[in-house]
């Protein structure tokens, strides 16, 4: 898990796993949305490959990424219990504010 949160921690990693959400694509399509060269995108998708987040098939000449959600599945385990918090005192919140309007009235 310790890899995939810090494969994670990088922001242009992020954008391509959010444009490899909507649908797969290659290298160049990714290089073109993002400010960096083809040579950095290409060492960012070493590194999803390498955790898990994304994997590549050939198609003739070009690479084809696509995402890999299984690979975020320890991730959303583990974050479990904190949505779980937050989900309480949303709630706990929720409560106040409904007591803060039948006092009001």
């Amino acid at each position: 898990m310790d890899a995939v949160l810090q494969a994670l921690a990088d922001p242009s990693r992020r954008t391509m796993l959010e444009m490899l959400r909507g649908r797969p694509a290659t290298a160049g399509e990714l290089a073109e949305a993002l400010p960096i060269a083809r040579p950095g995108v290409s060492r960012h998708l070493r590194v999803l490959r390498e955790v898990g987040l994304v994997e590549v098939r050939q198609d003739a000449q070009r690479r084809i990424y696509s995402l890999r959600p299984e690979a975020l599945v320890e991730v959303d385990e583990w974050l479990a219990p904190y949505r779980a918090l937050w989900r309480n005192r949303l709630d706990a919140l929720h409560t106040e504010i409904a007591r803060g309007k039948k006092a009001r009235k």
